[in-house]
């Protein structure tokens, strides 16, 4: 009934010195976060008619919106257009896919 207990001397150094390391940690996370820019996704797609944008899926074997969005940077719904616009074109051809993923492959295999 007397609540709880004071912690001993070396508890109490424990104690202190996790309670260090946790703060040096989190300091350190923090520096790693707030050092590096983010980069933000482009909203606008590259051109579909650039050559270096063609070479670039034609070496690719399977082409999905992510893959194309984290390649160029862009948002996965632009990514879709994208895709959906290269399609169109004839640059790649649909495979197979679903409601949420579409799967294409390069035309010229």
């Amino acid at each position: 009934m007397g609540g709880k207990k004071k912690p001993t001397l070396t508890q109490l150094a424990k104690q202190l010195s996790r309670q260090a390391q946790k703060e040096a940690k989190r300091a350190k996370r923090e520096k790693k976060v707030t050092g590096g820019e983010a980069r933000t996704a482009r909203v606008i797609p590259p051109d579909p008619r650039d050559q270096n944008v063609i070479k670039q899926l034609q070496s690719m074997k399977v082409i999905t919106p992510y893959t194309v969005a984290s390649r160029f940077n862009m948002l996965l719904s632009v990514a879709k257009d994208f895709l959906e616009e290269l399609h169109r074109q004839g640059v790649i051809t649909y495979v197979s896919g679903g409601r949420n993923l579409r799967i294409y492959k390069p035309s010229g295999e």
